[in-house]
């Protein structure tokens, strides 16, 4: 049984950058993943996500927004490979909309760039958008997008360059902790550890109670697609990655990035899923294509037809606020789940915590409002 300082069960996002942390250190290191990082089985896949810095919610995230856009400097720096692209972002409601008043208001108190626009500036600025006239705007020039999937490429490669130990295809069959200790055995084989970090998505509630553990996680099946489009008018040299608060719901979306369409996703409501059983594909239940097209054609009426569309995973908490916290009993175990379908920017700061939160027991970050505490 060959013993390790850390295990990281769950090698997506969060358990990446955690691995890489920890390489930094020196510590022995083994990261386990039941697939093959980064893949399409969760929630990290599907090429692009947005990094906003004025966070609509909540200005408890700010800091750790701005910490973690300082980490993916440093990652594209270490590398030499570009990450992050800045389009800006542009959210879109009504100015009583909660997110558009957190956005104001954090933008204020942390000093961050925005730009708010009337219904009329908006479709002055972006000719592809149409909005009513009592929706606002508030557009922020320094932030954009991150390529996830090639984040993730990257800390596995940094981690295996540091001396980590990465197996895929590894699915967890038990854990057992101790007073400084833990065994984790997969379907071949068992592990020791002095400390355990689980990151496992979707899957952390099947794992949790392998630990006397659990928490209120609902894993829901999410859908996105590409669009065709004028590339003049939604190129990525044009437009910015957006939200929009509507009245039918919450509507995210990128521009054409390399000419591969506009990318669209709707953020709130999806069916709770199990994640061992195969999610339908895009466009097999009602409703998948139709609800991205109706907001289109409200909103961006002059794209054009569907190219592809494909499913991913969020896991959301009840109040959709993140758990990243030690476990009440085991403090040599971390805990990193519930991102609640905004969580990949901040994963190179959530790495960075939980590497802490293992060697430390403690970190410089405030993530009190992260603890798991909050549901007793």
């Amino acid at each position: 049984m060959v013993n390790y300082d850390v295990i990281v069960v769950g090698a997506g996002s969060m358990g990446m950058a955690a691995g890489y942390y920890l390489s930094l250190t020196g510590k022995k290191v083994l990261l386990l993943d039941s697939h093959n990082p980064p893949h399409d089985k969760g929630s990290h896949h599907g090429e692009t996500r947005i990094i906003r810095h004025a966070y609509g919610e909540g200005e408890e995230y700010v800091p750790l927004a701005l910490k973690a856009q300082e980490l993916w400097h440093e990652l594209e720096k270490e590398t030499g490979s570009r990450f992050f692209l800045n389009t800006g972002v542009l959210n879109v409601g009504k100015e009583t909309s909660s997110s558009i008043k957190n956005i104001i208001s954090s933008s204020k108190r942390f000093s961050i760039p925005i730009e708010i626009m009337s219904a009329d500036e908006i479709e002055d600025r972006w000719p592809g958008i149409t909005v009513p006239s009592d929706f606002i705007g508030c557009y922020e020039p320094t932030s954009g997008v991150l390529r996830c999937e090639e984040c993730i490429e990257a800390y596995r490669e940094l981690a295996k360059l540091n001396g980590a130990t990465i197996l895929t295809n590894s699915r967890v069959t038990s854990i057992t902790a101790k007073a400084g200790s833990v065994e984790v055995s997969t379907d071949s084989d068992s592990f020791t550890a002095h400390s355990l970090i689980l990151t496992a998505g979707a899957w952390s509630n099947q794992l949790l109670s392998m630990l006397d553990l659990e928490l209120p996680l609902n894993p829901v099946r999410k859908t996105f697609a590409w669009f065709d489009v004028d590339e003049e008018i939604y190129g990525e040299n044009f437009f910015p990655a957006f939200a929009f608060d509507t009245p039918n719901g919450l509507y995210y979306g990128f521009p054409s990035i390399q000419k591969a369409g506009l990318k669209v996703g709707r953020h709130d409501g999806g069916a709770t899923i199990n994640p061992d059983k195969a999610m339908t594909r895009f466009g097999e239940e009602l409703g998948d294509q139709e609800d991205l097209t109706q907001f289109l054609t409200s909103f961006m009426p002059t794209t054009e037809n569907l190219m592809y569309g494909k499913t991913c995973t969020y896991t959301l908490t009840p109040d959709e606020d993140f758990i990243v916290d030690l476990h009440p009993k085991y403090p040599n175990i971390a805990i990193a789940a519930g991102f609640s379908g905004h969580g990949f920017k901040f994963s190179s700061v959530i790495g960075k915590i939980l590497s802490e939160l293992i060697i430390n027991r403690r970190t410089n970050e405030n993530i009190d409002h992260f603890a798991i505490e909050r549901f007793k």
